[in-house]
This record gives C-alpha cells, structure tokens and sequence, in this order.
C-alpha cells in the first residue's frame, strides 16, 4: 500500500492539536489570574501572553474570550484585557455562593482526606507562614492558593472544584488587596488545618467561613 513504509507498525503518531495547545494555554492563563499574578487595574496584551507562553495570538485569544465570557477577564481595549471591576453587589453574591460551596468542600475533605494530604496542607500552611512573616505578597497569595486547593481536591469531588475554581477566578485577583490581614487570614488557615486533621467537620467549615467573611468585610471597606 502505498506510503505503508514511512508508517511504523504498532505506533500511533497524535500530533498536538490545536485545541490540546487552546486549552494549555487556558490552563496558564487561569493559574495567573487564581495566583494573583494578574492584578485589578493592570493591563495585559495578547501579544505579551504569547511572547510568554512562546505561542501565536491565536491559542492567547481563544483563552481570553473563554475567561471573559467566565467573568474573569475584561476587555480594557482592543488588544489589552484586565480585572473586571468588582461590585458591592457582585462581591456579596460571590461571598455568598462561596460561604456555601467551599465549606461543603472542606467538609468532604475532612472525611476524605489521606495522611498524605495532611501532609501537603501541612506543607501548604508553612509556605503560608513564611510568606507572611517575608511580607512577600505574591508568595503568599501563590501558598494562599495551593493550600486552599489542596483542601478542595482533598474532597474528591472534580465538579465541586471546578466549581470552586470558577468562583475563585473571578474574586482572587482582589486577594491582593487585603495585604495587611494575612496574619488574620493564617489563624483561620491554622484552624483549618486542626480540623482536617482532627477529621472534625463541622469544624473545617466554619474556619473556612470565617476566612470568607473575614476577607469581604475588608473588601466591602476598601471599594467603599
């Protein structure tokens, strides 16, 4: 058979395809926003993306329509994106459906999770600490991120998560602007821990909740 010779029995060749690159690239693009490397008020290009990412525009536009039309992303102008404004409105609505989704979260985690999760959220809170007490932002919202997401994966539950993980690419940009409570932040983060290891599930959901509220009520005071 014809070209029979080039093709190596037993070996399948899959090229990457376009949309396993698209989704690569969403991939990256949600983990700036969830880690806090994007911040409210800064203005991201697609051609910057790509450079970084050493793609085309083309896979940086498909992601950036997909995270606008999550709520994630706004466009600023017609090449640049930024952090959508947020709301007192929007804000309550988010602490609210969070309030309820993430301490049901936390709660199967509790029941669910293994000593080798214990381990990471163990791992988790200490880069927490350090980031805390170095007052180096970034770090802490990047341990501020794995930590909690730990917790949440802990619970088994992948539509749960990307539940989660939706709600969290539309409020964690605003993380940055609670510098100045994370020691707060930390005591709910250490009852957290106390509670996934003590398996103590009503426990874990109420630090969780406090974590929520205590972030709110100074996020409603600073976009008064």
């Amino acid at each position: 058979m014809a070209g029979s010779a080039f093709r190596k029995p037993g070996v399948e060749i899959i090229p990457l395809s376009k949309e396993t690159l698209q989704d690569r690239v969403y991939n990256q693009v949600t983990e700036l926003i969830l880690d806090g490397s994007i911040v409210p008020g800064e203005m991201v290009t697609v051609q910057s993306l790509a450079d970084a990412f050493g793609v085309s525009p083309m896979p940086v536009r498909e992601a950036l329509r997909r995270l606008t039309a999550a709520n994630a992303l706004t466009v600023v102008s017609g090449r640049s994106i930024g952090i959508p404004a947020l709301s007192r409105e929007r804000l309550t609505d988010l602490r609210n459906v969070r309030f309820e989704i993430e301490a049901i979260a936390a709660g199967w985690a509790s029941q669910n999770r293994s000593e080798a999760d214990l381990a990471i959220f163990a791992r988790d809170l200490d880069s927490l600490e350090r980031a805390n007490g170095a007052d180096d932002v970034k770090a802490y919202l990047r341990a501020n991120y794995t930590f909690h997401f730990a917790i949440y994966r802990a619970a088994g539950s992948e539509t749960l998560l990307k539940i989660i993980k939706d709600l969290w690419l539309q409020i964690s940009p605003y993380f940055n602007m609670l510098h100045g409570s994370y020691s707060t932040a930390n005591t709910y983060h250490q009852q957290m821990f106390a509670a996934l290891r003590d398996r103590d599930e009503q426990a874990v959901q109420a630090a969780v909740r406090g974590d929520i509220d205590a972030a709110f009520d100074m996020l409603v005071d600073l976009l008064k």
